[in-house]
């Protein structure tokens, strides 16, 4: 069932991507191919494939991220991500692609915004939704490139038909993306139309880290509990470790937990290509590509030493193999396939509800100035149902109120969203925004951290071809 509800879905995104940047049929107009509801989705569909080809999410852009967290390291061709010290040409070249991938949905998103309106055959309301779903996605995409390279070319509707286009400030770019979301929130549906489409929860969930990031505390925890509120999402129970495959199985269509994801499955061309562990060789979960590109140590690094073996994530994760660094080596197995040949039938959680609860949990206590019991009952969910129990009644693992200040308990928030989103590619980013990033590396690692580590650099296909942007200064530091 979940293969033929995805490949639906990504055959359309692959094939209306194809045509738009081949721009094929050449005599057919813009203003005549989105008229109707059917033309119009395929222009939408468009925008999620370049995002989710093989060098985009499927394996370059969450492992350029895990290779910084504090949990763990990188090996092989990505080594230098997890050095601090700047990227090499090797993973300068990666991070280029990401860059390539994004302005691709990006441009698609622009074609959408600028002509479904336009159409004939096509109601004002369903043109507001699926122009909503482009600015939740445009949104989304660049809401991550200003977190990763900071300021970036802003292209949009306006000027897309300008190739050098300035870098924008990180305030323009978080304008942009405060708007395509506030709108994405008033006109996307209270459902999804179809698997995998954002709603309004999405976009409500994805304005409470885009306060998150900006400070707004308030308004953070008031996004976080209107979804929270609405009784739409809850937590998939688990008693055992195994149970995790119930959130992050190959073979799961979708849970109640699931608020906003990006779909794969076994198909050729459309699994989560790498990222996913496949049980082919000697061992039962085979890392990316076969070497292993993220690794951890159970007794060095001190994040993963400290974590409760009571807790059953550590066990779904993360399993035991010396691949020659060690026996006390660790590989992760979060998305597993034991059945994939190709790509893994997993999907690549953005935003699930654990992010929001936790969301909601330090925003909550930072705009009160301490932790308030609502904020502790949204962080002792994520823990409850860590170790098996039920996630809405008390247990015997639930923090207590007494005795927290503001500083002690986002601590804890913080830690156990890096054990609940361990190998999504969340980790860094968030110890960027907290401001403890280079701190945390030298107390785990004990790596000083260079400060051209803190962004990845523009790439020379931007530099060389924008004649807006002088690679002398808009290159981010030392590269």
């Amino acid at each position: 069932m979940k293969n033929i509800a995805i490949c639906l879905f990504l055959a359309l995104a692959l094939s209306a991507c194809e045509d738009v940047l081949k721009e094929e049929p050449k005599s057919l107009a813009a203003e005549n191919f989105y008229n109707t509801a059917d033309e119009a989705r395929a222009a939408v569909n468009a925008i999620y494939g370049p995002m989710r080809v093989d060098n985009a999410l499927s394996i370059n852009y969450p492992s350029q991220l895990e290779g910084l967290a504090d949990y763990g390291n990188s090996r092989g061709s990505q080594t230098p991500v997890s050095l601090y010290q700047g990227l090499d040409n090797t993973n300068i070249n990666r991070v280029g692609t990401i860059w390539d991938n994004f302005y691709q949905s990006i441009r698609n998103a622009n074609i959408v915004i600028q002509n479904i309106p336009k159409g004939t055959e096509i109601t004002p309301e369903d043109a507001a939704k699926f122009v909503a779903e482009a600015k939740y996605l445009r949104s989304l995409i660049y809401f991550a490139m200003v977190r990763n390279w900071g300021g970036v070319p802003l292209r949009t509707e306006n000027n897309m038909t300008e190739f050098d286009v300035k870098r924008a400030t990180v305030d323009e770019i978080y304008e942009l993306i405060l708007s395509d979301a506030l709108n994405a929130e008033q006109f996307l549906p209270d459902s999804p139309s179809e698997v995998g489409r954002p709603t309004k929860w999405a976009a409500k969930t994805l304005l409470s880290e885009i306060y998150l990031n900006r400070e707004l505390w308030k308004e953070s925890a008031e996004k976080a509990k209107e979804v929270i509120a609405s009784g739409k999402y809850s937590l998939v129970p688990v008693s055992v470790s195994e149970d995790f495959q119930k959130i992050y199985g190959p073979e799961v269509v979708s849970t109640p937990e699931e608020i906003f994801y990006f779909k794969y499955s076994r198909q050729q061309g459309f699994g989560l290509v790498s990222y996913a562990h496949r049980a082919i060789g000697q061992y039962r979960y085979y890392g990316p590509g076969g070497v292993y590109a993220q690794y951890t140590d159970s007794t060095s690094n001190s994040f993963i030493k400290t974590w409760d073996m009571k807790d059953l994530r550590k066990t779904h994760i993360l399993y035991n193999v010396d691949v020659g660094l060690g026996p006390n080596t660790c590989l992760y197995r979060k998305f597993r396939d034991p059945a994939a040949t190709n790509g893994g039938g997993n999907d690549y959680p953005w935003y699930r509800y654990a992010d929001l609860l936790l969301f909601h949990a330090e925003a909550a206590t930072r705009a009160n100035g301490a932790p308030t019991a609502e904020a502790l009952e949204s962080l002792n969910k994520v823990r409850r149902r860590a170790y098996g129990y039920n996630a809405e009644t008390a247990s015997a693992v639930d923090f207590k109120l007494a005795g927290q200040t503001a500083t002690t308990f986002i601590d804890l928030v913080v830690r156990e969203r890096g054990y609940e989103t361990m190998y999504e590619g969340k980790r860094w980013l968030d110890l960027k925004r907290l401001g403890i990033a280079k701190q945390r590396i030298k107390e785990v690692k004990n790596i000083d951290v260079a400060e051209k580590h803190m962004m990845w650099p523009i790439p020379n296909s931007e530099l060389l071809y924008n004649k807006a942007l002088d690679p002398a200064k808009d290159q981010n530091p030392s590269y």
